[in-house]
């Protein structure tokens, strides 16, 4: 945690392990925690709702201080204790968790033409309509959703892209091209790949 209720944060690259932890994505972003409660009375797990900052790149893995047991079971107070025993037994000093040394990558700082806006939109709209099928959709309804999400402007910024790339993905994994964009013209084109009807 950097402080803040801000952290990095990477998805995880299923192709990879660390020590038998799955390793994370190599393009991340810093976090600010916007809202957070537990989801069962026992404290296990957290619901966390954030939003993303900037963006870093992953230079070098700190291993945790101790591999991944063969018998994790994340999901149980059985999984749990047996971790904690093992950390308490190691030091409680030791990171039992992946860290990495990090280097920030400049944000895109580019203006968002509103004609280019104004197609980012009409796609995403006709990707709504198209999952929602065979349920009848109206373009003008989807206004409210822009509306809720604070995305109606007549002056688009890069955090309007990434908003509304936000709501129209299916999940998290879809988002990471987007992340991992260098400049302007690669981050539109992402977004169109996203938002394109398949």
């Amino acid at each position: 945690m950097i402080g803040d209720g801000q952290f990095g944060v990477c998805l995880i690259d299923a192709n990879n392990s660390i020590s038998g932890w799955t390793a994370p994505k190599s393009i991340g972003t810093i976090a600010k925690i916007t809202k957070c409660e537990d989801v069962e009375l026992d404290g296990m797990q957290l619901h966390i709702e954030t939003i993303g900052r900037n963006k870093f790149k992953i230079n070098k893995i700190i291993p945790p201080s101790f591999p991944q047991p063969s018998d994790y079971d994340p999901y149980s107070v059985e999984g749990h204790r047996n971790i904690s025993e093992i950390h308490e037994k190691l030091g409680t000093e030791q990171k039992m968790y992946i860290r990495a040394e990090v280097e920030l990558i400049p944000e895109i700082d580019d203006n968002v033409p509103y004609d280019t806006w104004e197609k980012l939109v009409a796609m995403w709209k006709n990707k709504i309509i198209h999952q929602a099928l065979p349920q009848i959709v109206e373009p003008h309804s989807l206004d409210h959703v822009l509306e809720k999400y604070y995305l109606t402007t007549e002056m688009p910024t890069i955090d309007y892209v990434y908003s509304l790339s936000a709501i129209g993905a299916k999940d998290p994994h879809e988002l990471q091209p987007i992340l991992e964009a260098n400049n302007m013209n690669d981050l539109i084109q992402r977004v169109k790949e996203l938002l394109t009807v398949k």
